[in-house]
C-alpha cells in the first residue's frame, strides 16, 4: 500500500486564491516525481485560511529522498510566501476501498 503525507497549512488571509493558483501552477514538481501516485488540495470547510495537502507515494524512502531533494526545496520556495504555519503528518495506507459513486 502507499505511503502518505497529510500536510496542514495556515495561509495568511487574503492570500488564499493566489496561493490555490500557485499550488495549481507548480504541483507538477510533485506529480512529475516517479515515485508519486498523486496529490490533493483542499480547503478546510471548518476553519478560514486553511488548506491541506494529501500526496500519495510509492514508498517512505522514496518519499524521504524526494523530501531532501533540490526539486522540493523548489518548490516549498515558491508556497512559502502563503504560508504563516504548517505541520506534516505521514502514514501508511492499511486498506483502501472504492465507493459505489468511484466507479
Amino acid at each position: 500500500m502507499a505511503f502518505r503525507v497529510l500536510l496542514r497549512m495556515n495561509i495568511h488571509p487574503g492570500m488564499e486564491r493566489e496561493f490555490e493558483e500557485t499550488w495549481l501552477r507548480v504541483g507538477k514538481a510533485i506529480t512529475d516525481h516517479p515515485a508519486n501516485l498523486g496529490q490533493w488540495l483542499s480547503r478546510s470547510e471548518e476553519e478560514e485560511h486553511v488548506y491541506y495537502v494529501m500526496s500519495d507515494w510509492v514508498d517512505e524512502p522514496r518519499f524521504r529522498a524526494f523530501e531532501t531533494s533540490d526539486e522540493h526545496l523548489e518548490h516549498r520556495t515558491k508556497l512559502h510566501p502563503y504560508r504563516s504555519s504548517g505541520s506534516m503528518t505521514t502514514m501508511s495506507v492499511v486498506y483502501a476501498m472504492t465507493g459505489a459513486a468511484g466507479g
